[in-house]
């Protein structure tokens, strides 16, 4: 009897915590976020079979440019270092993945074609149809709330989460000193895209921000103000929009986590691809 009514006390107190757990879920962490899988304070989304992770980025004030790590490397639209305050968010642990964008844009525009390779030869206006449609498909089905959207990430929230949020050791490149631990570039990308994921993580867990395909920012490319900011959101107005982290075919110079790029909205390239933010 004794052990019966043991049993059963356990077998409360398991249910009454998962309970609890599933109302935190519900009701607070997650709000305005609905068929997604919690992974800790990171979001798993599943469109049409494929799933991708958002890592949870706490916000704070950094020094945005190039600081010392970056040496005598740094160009000049890297500077003034400024510093920047910006806001929570969730960005995507890799790039967008050729599946991800065959599953909403019913395409696949890449030269090297795989289902776990990052897309490429997208422009900044195909990642804004893309975005258009992965925000309809979420809001049509419940992932995200109607005050909820996908973006591409600020140049700011890019470099932020490049050099490891509130969690950076100061690295050169995002997750190392060392290029060969993090990145596909020149001296090892043999000429072409490499599996998403399958180098070392930044501090923040985030994969491939350095090297791989350069990614799109939402920022129109311009000079830096020496200002303190919040949540910037770039130029009002200019002819490039930025591009950063460097890709398979970039010197060791180009990935580093103040580089900077910019290309035409329209242009499209085999080392070009993007990846995903919430705000």
């Amino acid at each position: 009897m004794k052990k019966t009514l043991k049993k059963l006390a356990t077998f409360l107190l398991l249910t009454s915590l998962a309970l609890l757990n599933v109302q935190c879920y519900d009701t607070n962490e997650y709000e305005g976020f609905g068929i997604v899988e919690p992974n800790g304070n990171n979001l798993i989304f599943d469109i049409e079979g494929v799933k991708f992770e958002m890592v949870f980025v706490q916000g704070e004030t950094f020094a945005m440019g190039a600081i010392l790590e970056q040496e005598d490397e740094a160009d000049s639209d890297e500077k003034p270092v400024h510093y920047v305050t910006l806001s929570d968010y969730f960005i995507g642990q890799t790039e967008v993945t050729q599946a991800l964008w065959q599953a909403i844009m019913d395409n696949n525009p890449s030269n090297w074609k795989a289902s776990n390779l990052p897309v490429e030869n997208v422009s900044w206006d195909d990642c804004q149809e893309f975005l258009q449609k992965l925000n309809a498909y979420c809001h049509d089905n419940g992932s995200l709330s109607a005050d909820k959207n996908f973006y591409l990430p600020t140049e700011a929230q890019w470099e932020y989460a490049a050099k490891g949020g509130n969690q950076s050791e100061g690295y050169r490149y995002s997750g190392s000193d060392y290029i060969d631990e993090v990145a596909w570039y020149w001296n090892d990308g043999n000429k072409k895209t490499h599996i998403v994921a399958t180098k070392q993580a930044n501090e923040l867990g985030l994969y491939d921000m350095t090297g791989n395909v350069w990614e799109w920012c939402q920022d129109w490319y311009g000079s830096y103000s020496p200002v303190s900011q919040t949540n910037p959101q770039g130029p009002s107005t200019g002819s490039n929009r930025v591009l950063r982290g460097g890709s398979w075919c970039s010197v060791a110079g180009s990935c580093r986590v103040s580089n900077r790029n910019s290309g035409s909205p329209s242009s499209r390239g085999s080392n070009g691809g993007l990846r995903l933010v919430i705000n």
